[in-house]
């Protein structure tokens, strides 16, 4: 193992089963001996000369003395972690010097030459910094001197250029040479480049010094054996380039291995498995080239670490390729003359691999991650010999911009130098800007040298396009001037032309008027003949008329008789043969019956002869035969029944009895019968009506057809007619048209003629215009290269910088340094890099698509859309997305990293040429993504791979990055692959739009007006570019006669109009501009409240991640707040009014969703940044009540202030508005003491002329004087500045916050414990109709697999309207992306009426904080707490019962008075919580189901019981309803108490307090209790928990501190307040280190201590085991100190338990490692050390002689237990006393530590103790109350002795228990029973207890 890293101690437990052998670094002399013979051996070989030989023992002496000085001078830090320097360094060294000829090494001197590149290549490239190179030189210079005295040429030489390489003779001659010169390396890597560029994908490099340097270095460490590199340097540093290049020369290969989706470990070591068997079987040298991006996954470096080491790396082959491998190299085995054993063909595999495969690690310095590497895997840095890559040089910047400038054509050839010159500047310079970026603003902001090359690639491209552009408008213009000169001539021969066409129009106009008269005469006829048809056509429609009526009439009739003929056909179906046949058998029916069949026969009578027997007998002779029978009726002819049969028929259809229902009774055949006659009549009798009608029916139809037969013939005679004019026409249409041609044809060449006479005048003016114009472009083109130069540097480097270093670097940095160049490079003075990139109607319609208005805004935009890199853009508020949808519209692909099928996606949007956005990324992006992000393509740039995929790449792709994190810190790499832009919003920024905003609303005419000025103006711009552009687009495609073009002289006319008329308006606009600009300016206070009131709310996550708010909800806030505002006449008042809404409605949105302990901070720093903008308070002021620097040293001269206090008054006294105060607190104690220990001094006046200070002013005295009351006065504060509404806690009805949400905007519920704010979502949802039982209301509580149930059901609900609610969110932390995709997608589109209800547990530290912003700043947050105060908190518990839980049981009066001492008791023991330790030991979770349950029990113990059962009662709430959360002892002794002094049977006589001042009321009804509290409860304070008032000074002033220190925290940070000054941060640790290390004490002597004490009576033994406690702790200090000690000086690798130890001294905070082994303690470091000091001294003491001390200090052990239980069992010894039944009698004295001078008799004398909660009264020897602000007063000695049980007094005393810290709980000790004269209880209830330290 190595001592000096990993673990430096091992456990002597271990170690005892070990033989140690300690391996010392070997001596100087052994190494001498090894180097030497190796070296020596070397130069023996041929070609060396015997000088060389001789000089070989001079040359290895210095090696040493330079390895030697190396390590003692470059020492290990945590920055550089890689400074360990040890054999294998000075082995490499030698290796070096042994691939040297004789032909390289002729003379001395070579040798020393060689040995000083050696030495620089193996420790100068390790270094990190310049200032450890010039070190490094000097060292070496100095060290060579020694030995050598005449080599200062060589050294000399050696300095202007020292390199060796293997290729110095060119590719072919693997020779190691000294390479000639630069140039000859040169010209050599370029041949190489070249050769390189024609097998493989091009390289595009430029080989300056630094590059060539490191080639070589790279391909020296290729050559050696076993030769890894680790390359470090930033992304884009050209590590993988230069690495390819140096592998080419060596004739190796370069694997890479191909992330893709899901690349894992698997993926890793089959990929590895392939390198090894190509390398060790087949015996191919190969470079495994890893990269960071590459390193997926830290495991990774596992498997590397392995082959690194070992070249072994664990279960990468399976057995049978093992054993084929082994069979592979068998043969080769044996032909090296070896045994071919398993073993030795692994060895021989094994080897081969190492020489053959190298690896090559590109990674990067930025950030811990290389150290964390270099720690866990330490063979990245062991075994690779490192490179390290630092930022270019000036020169290096410069030659690379010269050498790509090269090629560019449109720069003058000696301002290319200038140029270069120029570029390298601007990287340089923006990498100190961010470094104070970085300071000030906390924003990590990189430049590399792969934004280098981008910047030129940039430039050349815009330069390219730009001069195309002002060559292709040159063109144009020029063009058209000459299209001008040509009109004139060709005026003439169009005269001529139009008077030949004035002759043919003549004799036209004559062969049209002939034709009009034949016309004429045909027309005349066909009319006559039309009239007739008419008149004809009428006749014939009256005619139908009346047919058709009588149709209709015949038709109703008939349908009257249909029913009866149906209803004789039914009753014939209710005939059959059966029933016949049963008629026909009726001897001698009833008449009714015969009556039936007499009529039937009368209808039936043939021929209408009536038979005149119609009896029975005839009619069974008609039915004779039954089916005959039938058929007759069936086929009855209903249409002719005689007259005389109807007649006949008349007497039976009168007799009342012939009716069917009447019949059915005697017979069911003779019914029906009788029906069917019934029918057949009523049939008949209307048939008859219809018969006439139907006859005239049929006349009159054939009248009609006669008539239409008629009028058809004159139809076909008109049609003849027709056709013959038709004709006619035809032909004098065709002469018209022939004469109005040949009319348009003259006319055409007249106005021909004017237009050209028009053109030729108009465009005299364009003609001057024009050329103007060219002559500027001209001009331009002559600046264009500096111009650009601006622009490119805007694009490249501006984007992630804010407005003042925006302009700090374009104004001061850059223009400045152009103007000062040698050879000027010409530039537009005062160029706008904007109105280059952009013009007005760009950033207007960017505007219209929702772009902020501001300056910021418009440059982001200009950047993103001109730049070439991918932008990404940091947009915390959302604006820049908003726009970026808007502008793309339904183009734009919107994608998340790892949503499911994202890759896909991106694929196909490559093809397409698709925009693709991806939101939301986090700060590392997917690997696979690499390429894409690089834009490295393949295949002539028609490909990209995407993990293994080529994926085709359209030109017109663009992808757009976005992140919401506000300050991401984006690797370096990643922002050279991108342009990183800050869309985050600032407080101008912001202030503009809310002002666009409010101004819109308050005077939409004003805004409109501007905007539509704005639109105007853009419009006009954008017309005028479009008909100029028109018109030279004409004028230039125009070919030959263009003269006909009207549209062109018109477009031309509309022009000159247009240009004019727009000269006017812009004239008339600029000055309504300004009075636009002036009356909006008055709303301007408005916005800026708005602005700042924003920042301030942004601000809160810093106190709580939970504290989310994004700016479109603050939009929608500030929107309302403005319709909200009072109207009012005054424009003053009405702002004031707008003023004062938005800042309410901002604060009612912002406190809801926070927490009651945050409120005040938020509403202190809101009146504290209002006043400071309204400059109303003194900043210096305000900076002292935050910050409150206490004057350290001085002591208080009065009695009622601390020393802390004081130092306080005395640094406030140094301000001028303060000065005196001091003088005057000392002269009038007796005032200002009565004004600081009054009860509430925020309420009473200052003494003296101090009341008249301002309310700041008298703040910053509070802070001083009485800390404790700070809370209270900045409430106070805050009232009198803003307003009472800011104080009061009311909170918002659910409903009202309801109102605000929407299917966008859920409602987040932040939980406390014993709070369910749930239950008001469902009473809500109630009303409005959402219930479970409707399934339009669901709960999803979350937790394991609930997750698919929500999406579910959020899927339902946004579909048809639904509500959600999703519980307890936190609980599915992996769920939460997709939650918030959710949420998202379903909030555009979804039902109007969903809603989602979300509620999680805040976490309690901002690590464990895992709720997506997304989530929480769209919702309305809204915390719901317990409530706090008694007040508040008793009101709560009697609100869970209502006037019939108080009428429900028959005790009446002690049901009441118990449920209210209940409700009490319930407010009590939640409410005593915030007085922490004192007020509960440890935090209960009582609920108000504790409270419900409780009174269940009570009625039914109430109802069963005749008596009220007290004890039972007090039992059951007190140890198992509210006691079964109780796990402490004291706890559940108070939890019992309190029931004592509230149930109890005196509370039925009326005279039980429940606390001073508030009786337990009488019998009232529900309402009336609630008014009682109002009425009699006093105000909060301690007393109401029977707590002294001193319990809440310590969590008062605890609080005031915290709000303090936030508020603090919050205030705006101005660059580089207090930063920078003072030491570094090692060296304060270090002088803490010093210090402690220097007082810690000598470890105790335990076996001289062991020797001393022989008797080990119980007392030896406790201080014997203290002092080896004692060393354990010291021991532990010393170690872990002088651990890191060394670690700083770098003779240590820094460990992350010693980085940890150096974080808790800086912080002063007891480090962990101390604490496990010390004693509990609330100490900070100094404190702790100073008490720990303090206790070794008082054991030195003690184990002198080991004689008790006279007083004992308890606190002073580590386990004062011990010591107690001594004295017992030295009791119990001394009387032979069992000890089990013996106690501890303690008698408190009446004196002080220093009256004692000798240990009592027995026992002991003790001290150290404070009590907490009461004081100790010497005089009467009893508890007593506390003094008021004395919170813990000592205790006097306490004598301690042993008695029996029974002896203990127990009357009058109160059992209290001891603590070793003020945390209490844990760490209890004993009780001790001090006198009392007051119940005990009471001092129980006041939490009083005695505590070993405060």
């Amino acid at each position: 193992m190595n001592p000096t890293a990993g673990s430096f101690t091992i456990n002597p437990r271990l170690q005892r089963h070990f033989s140690v052998f300690a391996l010392s670094f070997p001596g100087a002399e052994a190494l001498s001996t090894i180097y030497t013979s190796i070296l020596s051996q070397h130069l023996r070989g041929e070609g060396f000369t015997a000088a060389l030989q001789k000089s070989c023992p001079a040359l290895v002496q210095l090696a040493l003395a330079v390895h030697q000085h190396v390590s003692s001078t470059f020492l290990p830090t945590a920055v550089k972690f890689h400074y360990i320097f040890n054999l294998r360094d000075l082995s490499n060294i030698f290796q070096g010097i042994l691939f040297c000829t004789g032909e390289c090494l002729k003379a001395p001197q070579d040798l020393l030459k060689i040995f000083l590149h050696e030495s620089c290549r193996v420790y100068r490239d390790k270094l990190v910094e310049e200032q450890d190179f010039q070190v490094f030189d000097k060292l070496q210079a100095d060290t060579v001197k020694k030995f050598h005295e005449d080599m200062e040429e060589t050294l000399e030489q050696a300095r202007e250029m020292n390199l060796y390489c293997h290729f110095a003779r060119g590719l072919g001659e693997a020779r190691y040479m000294a390479a000639e010169s630069w140039s000859s390396l040169n010209k050599t890597l370029l041949e190489v480049l070249d050769s390189y560029n024609e097998v493989n994908a091009t390289l595009n490099l430029v080989l300056f010094e630094d590059a060539m340097a490191h080639i070589c270095r790279i391909n020296r460490i290729l050559e050696s054996p076993r030769g890894n590199a680790l390359l470090v340097g930033v992304g884009g540093s050209g590590k993988q380039s230069l690495t390819r290049l140096a592998a080419f020369i060596s004739n190796l290969e370069v694997f890479q291995i191909t992330l893709k989706k899901g690349y894992g470990i698997a993926d890793l070591k089959s990929d590895l498995a392939s390198l090894y068997i190509k390398a060790g079987v087949k015996n191919i040298g190969t470079v495994f080239l890893m990269t960071d991006a590459q390193v997926a996954d830290e495991k990774f470096l596992v498997l590397v670490n392995d082959l690194l080491a070992s070249g072994e790396i664990p279960d990468l082959f399976p057995d049978d390729e093992v054993e084929s491998i082994i069979g592979s190299v068998r043969p080769e085995v044996r032909s090296s003359g070896l045994m071919d054993t398993r073993e030795n063909c692994w060895k021989f595999f094994i080897d081969r691999v190492r020489r053959q495969l190298k690896v090559a690690l590109c990674f990067s310095p930025v950030g811990s991650k290389l150290r964390v590497r270099s720690r866990k895997f330490p063979a990245v840095v062991n075994c690779t010999a490192i490179d390290w890559f630092h930022e270019w040089p000036q020169e290096a910047l410069e030659s690379v911009s010269f050498r790509f400038l090269q090629e560019v054509e449109n720069i003058e050839p000696q301002v290319k130098d200038s140029v270069s010159k120029f570029m390298a500047y601007v990287h340089t310079s923006v990498n100190q800007t961010s470094k104070e970026y970085l300071a000030t603003e906390r924003r990590y902001n990189y430049t590399t040298p792969k934004s280098f090359l981008e910047q030129i690639k940039l430039y050349r491209s815009l330069l390219g396009q730009k001069s195309k552009d002002l060559t292709t408008k040159m063109e144009r213009l020029e063009n058209g001037l000459q299209k001008l000169n040509s009109t004139s001539v060709q005026v003439d021969d169009l005269k001529a032309k139009l008077a030949a066409q004035e002759v043919e129009l003549k004799q036209k106009n004559e062969d049209a008027d002939k034709l009009i008269q034949v016309v004429g005469i045909e027309t005349e006829k066909v009319s006559k003949e039309k009239a007739v048809a008419d008149e004809e056509e009428q006749k014939v429609a009256a005619i139908a008329v009346v047919v058709s009526g009588k149709q209709r009439d015949c038709e109703e009739d008939l349908a009257k008789a249909e029913p009866a003929l149906l209803a004789a056909q039914d009753a014939l179906n209710t005939l059959n043969k059966n029933n016949l046949t049963e008629l026909k058998s009726f001897g001698s029916p009833v008449a009714a019956v015969t009556n039936v069949t007499a009529a039937v026969m009368v209808l039936m009578a043939p021929g209408g002869k009536v038979p005149k027997d119609r009896s029975w007998k005839a009619a069974k002779v008609m039915m004779a035969k039954v089916d005959a029978f039938l058929d007759s009726l069936i086929n009855f002819n209903k249409e002719n029944i005689p007259e005389a049969c109807l007649k006949a028929i008349q007497p039976y259809l009168q007799d009342p009895e012939f009716q069917p229902d009447l019949v059915a009774s005697k017979s069911y055949a003779a019914a029906g019968l009788c029906s069917w006659v019934l029918n057949i009549v009523k049939f008949y009798e209307v048939y008859c009506e219809v018969e006439p009608k139907r006859q005239a029916l049929s006349k009159a139809n054939a009248e009609l057809a006669a008539a239409q037969e008629k009028l058809a013939a004159i139809k076909n005679k008109i049609n003849h007619l027709n056709e013959n004019l038709a004709k006619l026409t035809a032909k004098f249409e065709k002469a018209t048209t022939d004469k109005l041609k040949c009319q348009q044809e003259a006319e055409s060449t007249a106005r021909t003629i004017s237009l050209a006479n028009r053109l030729v005048g108009g465009l005299a003016s364009e003609n001057v215009r024009w050329a103007e114009a060219v002559e500027n472009f001209k001009k331009q083109e002559r600046t264009l290269c500096g111009d650009v130069l601006l622009i490119t540097a805007f694009i490249s480097y501006l984007g992630y910088f804010t407005k003042r270093y925006r302009l700090q670097l374009m104004d001061h940095t850059w223009r400045p340094y152009l103007s000062q160049l040698k050879v000027p490079i010409p530039v537009t003075p005062d160029l706008d890099p904007l109105t280059m990139l952009t013009d007005d109607a760009d950033i207007a319609a960017w505007q219209n698509e929702g772009l902020p208005a501001d300056r910021m805004s418009t440059e982001n935009a200009t950047i993103l859309t001109s730049c070439q890199r991918w932008p990404l853009m940091v947009d915390p508020q959302l604006q820049g997305i908003k726009w970026i949808k808007n502008k793309y519209g339904e183009e734009l692909r919107v994608i998340r990293i790892g949503q499911r099928g994202y890759l896909d996606a991106i694929e196909r949007a490559l093809a397409a040429g698709e925009v693709v956005l991806i939101e939301n990324l986090e700060e590392t992006l997917d690997p696979v993504l690499g390429p894409l992000l690089g834009r490295e393509t393949i295949k002539k740039g028609r490909y990209i791979k995407i993990g293994d995929k080529e994926c085709e790449y359209s030109p017109s792709f663009r992808l757009i990055l976005h992140t919401k994190l506000a300050s991401p810190h984006y690797q370096p790499e990643l922002q050279a692959q991108c342009t990183l832009i800050n869309f985050t919003v600032t407080r101008d920024g912001l202030e503009d739009q809310l002002l666009a905003a409010v101004v819109s609303m308050e005077r939409p005419d004003l805004e409109e007006l501007k905007s539509d000025l704005t639109k105007q103006q853009n419009g006009f711009k954008i017309t005028l570019k479009t008909l100029e552009d028109n018109l030279l687009s004409r004028l230039s495609s125009a070919s030959g006669n263009f003269l006909g073009d009207t549209e062109l002289v018109e477009n031309l006319e509309t022009t000159k109009r247009t240009a004019a008329e727009i000269e006017e308006k812009v004239k008339e606009a600029k000055v309504t501009e300004a009075k636009i600009n002036e009356a909006r300016e008055h709303y301007r206070p408005a916005a800026a409240r708005a602005s700042l009131l924003y920042f301030i709310m942004n601000d809160l996550n810093k106190i709580h991640p939970m504290y989310q708010f994004s700016l479109k909800a603050f939009s929608v806030v500030f929107q309302k707040a403005v319709l909200k505002a009072d109207p009012d006449e005054a424009l003053k008042q009405r702002v004031s009014n707008l003023i004062d809404s938005i800042t309410s409605s901002v604060f009612q949105y912002t406190t809801r969703g926070l927490f009651e302990c945050d409120k005040l901070t938020y509403i202190a720093q809101l009146a504290f940044q209002i006043l400071l903008m309204n400059k109303e308070i003194n900043p210096a002021e305000l900076d002292f009540l935050l910050r409150y620097p206490v004057q350290p040293g001085v002591t208080s001269p009065v009695d009622f202030l601390s020393n802390h206090s004081w130092g306080g008054i005395k640094s406030l006294c140094s301000m001028d508005e303060f000065r005196n105060l001091d003088r005057d607190i000392e002269g009038s104690a007796k005032r200002w003491k009565k004004f600081v220990e009054s009860e509430c001094p925020e309420k009473e006046k200052f003494p003296q002329e101090w009341k008249n200070k301002s309310s700041l002013q008298r703040l910053c005295m509070m802070r001083a004087l009485r800390p404790d009351r700070m809370t209270y006065a900045v409430r106070d504060f805050v009232e009198e500045k803003l307003g009472s509404k800011y104080v009061i806690g009311r909170s918002l009805d659910f409903a009202v916050s309801f109102e605000e949400s929407g299917p966008a905007t859920p409602m987040f519920f932040i939980l406390s414990p014993g709070v369910d704010p749930l239950k008001d979502v469902e009473k809500h949802g109630k009303k409005l109709g959402y219930t479970f039982d409707n399934k339009n209301f669901h709960n999803v509580s979350l937790g394991q697999g609930q997750e698919i149930i929500a999406e579910q059901a959020l899927e339902l609900a946004a579909k048809n309207g639904h509500w959600v609610i999703l519980q307890n969110i936190h609980l599915v932390a992996r769920w939460l992306g997709t939650l918030e995709k959710l949420l998202e997608l379903h909030a555009e589109g979804s039902h109007e009426n969903f809603r989602v209800f979300v509620s999680a547990e805040p976490s309690s530290t901002p690590e464990g904080h895992i709720i997506p912003q997304g989530i929480l700043e769209n919702s309305i947050k809204i915390t719901n707490e317990p409530p706090t105060g008694m007040h508040a908190n008793l009101h709560k518990a009697l609100d869970n019962f209502n006037q019939d839980t108080l009428e429900m049981c028959a005790k009446e009066n002690e049901f009441k008075s118990i449920l209210f001492a209940l409700c009490y008791f319930h407010a009590v023991v939640a409410e005593r919580r915030k007085f922490g330790p004192q007020g509960w030991n440890r935090s209960y979770p009582f609920n108000t189901g504790d409270l419900t349950i409780s009174i269940n029990v009570l009625y039914n113990y109430l109802e069963a019981n005749p008596k009220v059962p007290y004890d039972d009662l007090r039992y059951l709430f007190g140890e198992i309803m509210y006691g079964g959360h109780i796990t402490d002892d004291w706890d559940r002794r108070l939890c019992r108490t309190y029931l004592e002094e509230f149930i109890k049977p005196e509370m039925m006589e009326g005279e039980l307090y429940l606390a001073p001042g508030f009786p337990l009321p009488g019998n009232m009804d529900y309402n009336g209790y609630h008014q009682y509290i109002d009425d009699t409860l006093p105000g909060e304070s301690p007393y109401l928990y029977g707590l002294h008032p001193n319990a809440e000074i310590g969590f008062l002033t605890q609080t005031s501190e915290k709000l303090f220190h936030t508020v603090l925290e919050m205030q705006p940070r101005d660059g580089g307040v207090g930063e920078g000054g003072g030491t570094t941060r090692e060296e304060k640790v270090r002088v803490v280190l010093e210090e402690i290390m220097e007082k810690l004490p000598e470890d105790f002597n335990m076996t001289e201590l062991l020797g001393k004490a022989e008797e080990r009576t119980p007392y030896q033994v406790v201080a014997l085991q203290e002092c080896e406690r004692m060393n354990l702790l010291t021991q532990e200090i010393r170690r872990s100190l002088r651990e890191l000690i060394l670690g700083l000086k770098g003779e240590l690798t820094m460990t992350s338990d010693m980085e940890s130890l150096q974080n808790a001294i800086f912080l002063d905070v007891v480090p962990d490692s101390w604490t496990k082994r010390a004693y509990p303690s609330m100490c900070g470091l100094a404190l702790w050390f100073t008490d720990l000091l303090a206790r070794i001294k008082e054991l030195e003491a003690w184990s002198t002689d080991f004689v008790l001390p006279s007083v004992v200090w308890l606190a002073g052990f580590f386990n004062p237990q011990s010591f107690l239980t001594a004295i017992m069992q030295a009791m119990a010894r001394r009387n032979e006393w069992p000890l089990d039944s013996m106690g501890l009698q303690c008698d408190v004295t009446k004196k002080n530590r220093e009256d004692f001078s000798s240990p009592p008799r027995e026992g002991a004398y003790v001290h150290g103790l404070y009590m907490e909660g009461a004081r100790w009264d010497t005089q009467t020897g009893m508890i007593v109350d506390a003094r008021l602000k004395e919170l813990t007063p000592t205790m006097p000695v306490i004598f301690i002795r042993a008695v029996p049980v029974d002896k203990q007094e127990s009357r009058n005393v109160y059992q209290c228990p001891v603590y070793k810290t003020c945390q209490r709980g844990p760490t209890y000790v004993w009780t001790f029973n001090l006198k009392t004269k007051e119940n005990p209880s009471k001092w129980t209830l006041a939490g009083v207890a005695l505590l070993l330290q405060i």
